[in-house]
Formats: structure tokens, sequence, C-alpha cells
């Protein structure tokens, strides 16, 4: 299994950064080789990008969401990948993201392509969009402040809050 931590302070309230990370159909905005990106609900993506220079396709759950603290994922269905967002609040208006993702590359091409770092310089890339992205907007194009627990955890489902959905709009 690969890994990847990379860790970005971005100019923009936690509330802000986490509430754009929210925003999973905006991914290919600022992720390279992120193709698309749909929300089917509270919990499930389905995510279409270019891997290794041959296209993909996979679902993905969201297995835990706190607002302004986490977003936690992986795939359940097609390329298996997992990841975890943090925000932490470095001030009013500074906040450090930081992401640590894993992956099974297949074949060759993407085996080579970890060995060399390939992943390791895409995903600070991303993050380096994503700040460019948010910093020059100033504010987020929408938010969802639901949590999603841990469906493993007793107990474990998704509680709205009353805010906008991931698209923006009011429910």
């Amino acid at each position: 299994m690969a890994r990847v931590v990379k860790t970005i302070d971005v100019d923009v309230p936690v509330r802000t950064a986490y509430n754009q990370w929210t925003q999973f159909e905006d991914f290919p905005s600022f992720m390279e080789g992120v193709e698309r990106v749909e929300q089917l609900d509270d919990r499930r993506l389905h995510w279409k990008a270019s891997v290794g220079g041959k296209s993909e396709e996979w679902d993905a759950e969201i297995r835990e969401q706190v607002p302004d603290q986490k977003v936690i994922w992986n795939a359940i269905g097609g390329k298996e990948n997992a990841g975890m967002v943090t925000f932490d609040s470095l001030g009013p208006n500074m906040t450090r993201v930081n992401l640590e993702m894993s992956w099974d590359p297949e074949g060759f091409v993407e085996n080579v392509g970890d060995a060399m770092g390939m992943a390791d310089r895409r995903v600070e890339g991303d993050l380096r969009r994503f700040k460019e992205f948010i910093e020059s907007r100033g504010a987020e194009t929408g938010g969802w402040r639901g949590t999603i627990q841990n469906p493993d955890t007793p107990g474990g489902h998704t509680m709205g809050s009353g805010a906008p959905d991931r698209t923006g709009q009011n429910p």
C-alpha cells in the first residue's frame, strides 16, 4: 500500500477552508487528473480520474466527517484508496490543511510512478492549487455543515445541520 502525507497553510479561516473542501464536485478545479466527482448522497461520491495514464472510475464513501475538523473516506468500489483531511485553525484567518492518502498501486506504470515520488508531487500540487483556489476567491463556493459518524460505531449516521447542502443550496 502506498501512502502520502502533505500539509499546507491557507490564508482563510478554518470554516472557509473546510466548507470549500466539502464541495467535492469542485475538485477538478484544483486536483490534477480528476475529471469529475459526482455527489451521489451525503456519504457517497463517484470519481472519474486519470490514474497512471488511463481513465479510472470508482465510488468512495465518507466514513466520518466533523465540521471544521476532518473528513475521512475510503473507496467502496473500483480503485482502492482511502484518506483523511484535517483542518487546524492557526488563527482567525489561517488554516493548516493536513492530507493523508493511501492507495494500492496497480500495474507497472503506477508502481514505477509511486517509486519515483509522482503521487507525492501530485498531492503537493493539488494542495497548492487548493490554496490558490480558495485564497483567490476569498470565500467558499458552498459548504455542508452536517456530521457523519463512523458507521462502525454504534449509532453512526448522518446528522444534518440545516445548513446549505453540498451544492451551496439550502435544503
